[in-house]
């Protein structure tokens, strides 16, 4: 067994590349030495800014010989009187065997040619060579360039080439118009730390001799090295360090040797919302801000860099960026100075100058809408009228900030200093939160809003953004979603499940649509069923990818091209996904097994009846008269039972009541199938087959309050 090394040295790469890459050839390569028939031991992918580098161990030095059993043409075309035709001939041409080596045998499809073909496995290293162009030319990414005169596409150009097997160099060079790599155990340490080429003598020992150059090839090592450093910086200040992990993944792939440095600004600047001083250095400077303490944003006036210079030059490093952060956090204590000098509200005139979309007016009025949304909520949910104040404000204020200086210059910062501008201008503290939480979720992981009017007023928002998107006919297609439609869905749907609002989306959809259309002469008819199926899937995901429900159980509850339960759903959201939890809760404790078998079975039948799937009533439906056997009268008296069982089930949304009402009758039921005095349901007489149909379309209609049996699936 061998080790295989290859090193694609570059000049600086993307930070977001080198991720992306390494996640890419874990899946690449390991998947092409399996197409190659090439076991392995270990893959593991290497990246810093200047290099991408696998190691392959445990690789044998040549395929396995192999017998291959090849599929051909039918024995019907392939043989005429026993004589070959010519497809035949091809076949064995191809295959290069001669025609004595074909055989016919049996197959589902009738009688084939086959040949038994032994293929002698090729030379690794020759295999190898092959592979490398293939594995550099399907990673993928942004801003591809081109360099010299060929046409070869990387994020930046490819300077040299490392190929070895254990202590050997694997011939290979790699073509880029006039410009050739040619492979060699030849690679580059440190620029600063480590200017001199490095010698590789052995694949196995490409980490170790980059570490003696000053380079961690290793990005999880990197990554827990800037940690750990960090963090005792911090200390050194009493501090604490305030670690993002998206700016950790962006760091580690900003170095090769990290080295953490302190810096200093003046305490002045702690006036600043901290907010705003750590956008400054988190987003655009880099830097990881130091806090009082694990509780509290409250920071400290330091902050820590990671340099990849070096470790001597520590306190040069310090002092540049220093300067650099003074006069960042100069430019933020200006813009917040000036914004505040105003009320909020006198931001509002200039909303009507910020386009939202050129067919849908300004953000103006996009807030206009907003507060029209907010007040049919407000009507839905019936909110006290302190509520309604706070959270019609809140609509109004909610944009103001996007015209002010400080989010003009630093945009992430939207909503968070319309917070604290709300407050500086004394408006409620309930209409401050609300602006900032409006935008919560801004993420898959993120926190939801926990003020009602936070609640409402983000859902106005996203409300307004997906009618009027999709009003221009701008619906998000396969990954393509620009407007973030999808995302404002699921918002949503998730904050009304979190807060538990009993909110009718079909009737809301169905006013904001009439509106809509009415201002928009040519929007599509379809426009209420294309957001109705919209808010369906993604319910039906969320459901699935985030509350962990089986599929089956998903389609129970939502139906399958099921009108009734879809309308079901987009008026109840939290009646949907409490029948959807609850089903998988007694899936997983037992109880959906013990009433799938007969509530499934009467489905079945049933659907040859006629009975609506919304009658519950009994005596509306059965002639008692037309009982022949006593197991009828069993059924119906066990249905008499259940009607208000049911009903008060959809009263509280408590189905464990249901569920325990159709365990008390199913004895009746199976008797009614099964027993000693079980009956043919589809009796010669109509009367009698009818009445046996609606006392088992009875027993479905129950059981559909709670889900569609007919879609779960049995385990």
């Amino acid at each position: 067994m061998t080790t295989f090394l290859l090193e694609i040295g570059t000049e600086e790469l993307p930070a977001t590349f080198v991720s992306q890459a390494i996640a890419q050839w874990q899946k690449i390569i390991p998947n092409s030495l399996q197409a190659n028939f090439l076991t392995n031991e270990t893959v593991n992918v290497y990246a810093t800014p200047r290099r991408l580098a696998v190691a392959i161990a445990g690789l044998p030095t040549q395929q396995p010989d192999r017998q291959e059993e090849i599929k051909g043409p039918p024995a019907s075309s392939a043989f005429k009187d026993g004589q070959p035709t010519q497809a035949a001939i091809g076949f064995a041409k191809k295959q290069g065997v001669a025609i004595d080596a074909l055989t016919v045998r049996p197959t589902d499809k009738g009688d084939f040619v086959f040949i038994e073909k032994k293929t002698s496995g090729r030379p690794t290293a020759e295999i190898l060579t092959e592979l490398i162009p293939q594995w550099i030319d399907q990673l993928e990414g942004k801003r591809f360039m081109r360099w010299a005169d060929g046409d070869l596409r990387f994020p930046r150009p490819i300077r040299w080439i490392v190929a070895l097997i254990d202590d050997q160099i694997l011939p290979f060079t790699l073509v880029n118009g006039a410009d050739t790599i040619t492979s060699d155990r030849l690679s580059q340490g440190h620029r600063v730390l480590h200017p001199e080429v490095v010698n590789i003598q052995r694949a196995a020992d490409y980490v170790e001799t980059l570490r003696k150059a000053y380079v961690e090839v290793d990005s999880q090592q990197r990554r827990q090295t800037i940690r750990t450093q960090v963090e005792t910086a911090a200390k050194t200040v009493n501090g604490v360090a305030d670690i993002s992990e998206n700016l950790l993944d962006e760091v580690v792939d900003l170095v090769e040797w990290p080295t953490a440095v302190v810096g200093k600004f003046d305490q002045e600047f702690l006036i600043l919302p901290a907010e705003v001083t750590t956008t400054e250095m988190v987003t655009h400077q880099r830097y990881f801000p130091v806090l009082a303490n694990n509780q509290e944003l409250k920071l400290l006036p330091y902050f820590i860099t990671i340099s990849n210079g070096d470790p001597k030059s520590s306190a040069m490093i310090s002092a540049g960026n220093e300067r650099v952060i003074r006069a960042r956090l100069a430019d933020g204590q200006f813009f917040y100075q000036a914004d505040i000098s105003e009320p909020l509200e006198s931001n509002l005139p200039a909303l009507a100058k910020v386009t939202f979309q050129e067919d849908l007016g300004s953000m103006r009025d996009k807030v206009d809408r907003i507060i029209n949304i907010c007040d049919l909520l407000c009507q839905q949910l019936n909110l006290p009228a302190g509520d309604r104040t706070n959270i019609a404000r809140a609509a109004l204020l909610c944009k103001a900030d996007l015209v002010s200086q400080m989010v003009y210059e630093f945009p992430e910062l939207q909503g968070i200093m319309g917070e604290k501008y709300a407050r500086a201008s004394q408006e409620n503290a309930a209409v401050a939160v609300a602006i900032v939480e409006h935008y919560l979720p801004k993420g898959a992981n993120d926190s939801l809003p926990q003020s009602i009017a936070g609640q409402i007023v983000g859902m106005g928002d996203r409300f307004d953004t997906l009618v009027s998107i999709f009003g221009l006919g701008m619906l998000p297609t396969g990954s393509s979603d620009p407007f973030a439609l999808r995302r404002a869905a699921n918002a949503i749907v998730n904050v009304t499940w979190a807060a538990n609002l009993p909110i009718n989306l079909l009737e809301l959809l169905n006013q904001l649509v009439t509106e809509f259309q009415a201002k928009h002469p040519n929007a599509s008819d379809q426009l209420f069923t294309q957001l109705t199926d919209f808010f369906l899937q993604r319910v039906r995901t969320l459901l699935q990818d985030e509350k962990a429900i089986d599929y089956d159980l998903v389609n129970a509850v939502l139906g399958e091209n099921d009108a009734e339960y879809a309308e079901r759903a987009l008026q109840d959201l939290l009646d949907v996904r409490d029948r959807a939890l609850f089903l998988q809760s007694i899936r997983n404790n037992g109880t959906l097994g013990k009433i799938y078998e007969v509530v499934n079975r009467a489905a079945r039948l049933a659907s040859q009846g006629d009975l609506t799937t919304n009658t519950l009533d009994p005596t509306a439906v059965i002639n008692a008269q037309l009982f022949e056997k006593k197991s009828e009268q069993g059924f119906y008296d066990g249905l008499l039972s259940l009607v208000p069982q049911t009903q008060q089930a959809q009263v509280k949304r408590d189905y464990q009541i249901l569920v325990d009402a159709l365990l008390q009758i199913t004895p009746a039921i199976n008797n009614f199938f099964d027993g000693a005095d079980s009956v043919l349901v589809m009796d010669n007489n109509p009367e009698i087959k009818r009445n046996r149909l609606n006392l088992l379309g009875l027993l479905r209609n129950h059981a559909r309050v709670l889900a569609d049996f007919g879609q779960i699936v049995k385990v």
